[in-house]
């Protein structure tokens, strides 16, 4: 598999071809622009990741051809190469937007770090271009944000919900998994999306409260009710929508009330005497699940048979590992702009830390912790540090914290090989991670470079679905 694409634009053939031999020996894709005038034609069929680029070719200059390709909007990393020393030529390619800057004959560790370096600013940018379209899809079909298997078939079936005027439909769904966003996606697809869209937390209204909240009062109702006549939520939305969240929170007096709306789409306002006919469509939510509610007596069976149309299962966060980058990058975007700053990008074991978490709190935990980290942080680029507050949970029950045990090693009577107890203290830190590599470096005290080079020794494979420790494996 190709480390990336390089171009190298340079009029000495010799030592392209002697640069090009040992990149590609290190499992680089090569190509050669031995012509000035060739090198922007060839940027659209080669699609470099990185380019190499002479600053003297004879009679182009290479600080004219990085110019004409930054005007062009072209923001592949360049790498200016010359064998003058001339610090001045250094500061303007720099300013024309040159990556770094090289002297020849070149100190090829030297030379090596940097590609590395710019092969990874590349491959960032390419992942946040795919991000940033793939978000801009999903803004314009739904505003919902996410590719995943699982919210594919759950915005599947809200649309076709959508198209029925009046079904009601019963969301239900751990905390933070965006069923109120589910809502108004289906208000928003619906007939009625020219009305009203009225949204009650049923779970912040005080239980002395939620009867005149719903259907609203006439004056000298009740003490306190001393305006004139206030309309309920129920009444503000007729002809329209009213999103019922957290309904499960509803007292059971309060539920046998809201029954006989649902059935009759008829009530009285609180204090009144005229009885109101309203239409409206009901879109219920619960982060309980009502069934078993129901089965515990703390919420109506007739109730619940009424609401549950037409339901919908929000699947949560950790279920949608897929959506976790692109959703990463929204909030990374919403709050760079809130906050005055450029937008970050996502280290690829940030994102791994990100994707490997549990996310009890859903979309809302991560959006927390995406605002957290933009507002404590100045730097162009997100690593696995600057989340290591979310981790310190598997962290505490790996080290012997917590519901964890502490680590004790057995060595047995025939003795062992060092290797066998190096390779046995990953694979048992990779079983406890999942797999996580980013994780299982950090419990260990390693890079995950260095862990990647002792599993390779030890013949651990970073792609296999399961580890395990097999019984009589020496390893020396």
């Amino acid at each position: 598999m190709s480390r990336g694409k390089i171009l190298i634009v340079d009029d000495e053939a010799i030592l392209t071809e002697s640069l090009q031999n040992i990149l590609s020996s290190t499992g680089y894709d090569v190509t050669s622009c031995l012509q000035g005038e060739e090198f922007l034609s060839m940027l659209t069929s080669v699609n470099p990741d990185l380019i190499l680029l002479d600053i003297f070719m004879g009679k182009v200059n290479g600080l004219q051809l990085l110019r004409k390709m930054k005007e062009e909007g072209n923001d592949i990393p360049v790498l200016m190469m010359t064998g003058h020393a001339d610090v001045g030529l250094a500061v303007e390619a720099m300013k024309e937007g040159a990556l770094d800057f090289v002297l020849k004959p070149f100190e090829l560790a030297h030379l090596s770090v940097l590609i590395e370096k710019a092969m990874e600013q590349s491959q960032l940018k390419r992942k946040v271009k795919v991000l940033q379209s793939e978000l801009e899809e999903q803004r314009q079909r739904s505003g919902i944000i996410g590719k995943s298997p699982a919210l594919h078939r759950v915005l599947d079936t809200a649309e076709k919900l959508a198209q029925s005027d009046n079904t009601t439909v019963l969301l239900e769904g751990e905390s933070g998994t965006g069923k109120e966003l589910l809502a108004r996606f289906i208000y928003q697809k619906s007939p009625r999306a020219d009305k009203a869209f009225i949204t009650v937390n049923c779970g912040a209204i005080p239980k002395n409260l939620a009867e005149s909240e719903f259907f609203g009062y006439e004056k000298g109702a009740f003490t306190g009710a001393t305006d004139k006549m206030r309309q309920g939520k129920f009444e503000l939305a007729d002809d329209g929508t009213i999103f019922l969240d957290e309904i499960g929170e509803l007292s059971l007096d309060m539920q046998v009330k809201l029954l006989r709306v649902l059935e009759d789409r008829r009530f009285y306002r609180l204090g009144g005497t005229r009885e109101l006919s309203v239409n409206v469509r009901v879109i219920a939510a619960s982060n309980r699940d009502l069934a078993r509610e129901v089965q515990e007596g703390r919420f109506r069976e007739d109730l619940f048979y009424r609401l549950n149309v037409a339901s919908v299962k929000v699947p949560p966060l950790r279920e949608r590992i897929e959506d976790i980058g692109v959703i990463s990058y929204a909030f990374l975007q919403e709050f760079s702009k809130k906050f005055s700053k450029e937008t970050p990008k996502l280290s690829d074991d940030a994102l791994s830390l990100l994707q490997s978490l549990q996310w009890k709190g859903n979309i809302r935990e991560l959006r927390n912790a995406i605002e957290r980290v933009v507002l404590l942080t100045s730097g162009p680029l997100l690593t696995v540090e600057h989340f290591a507050f979310l981790d310190d949970g598997l962290a505490k029950t790996v080290n012997g914290g917590g519901n964890g045990k502490a680590y004790r090693l057995e060595i047995p009577s025939s003795g062992v090989s060092m290797g066998q107890v190096v390779r046995d203290l990953i694979l048992k830190t990779l079983v406890i991670t999942n797999g996580n590599q980013v994780h299982a470096a950090k419990i260990l005290g390693l890079t995950r470079s260095k862990l990647r080079y002792r599993m390779d020794q030890l013949g651990i494979h970073p792609d296999q679905r399961s580890y395990r420790i097999e019984e009589n494996e020496v390893v020396d």
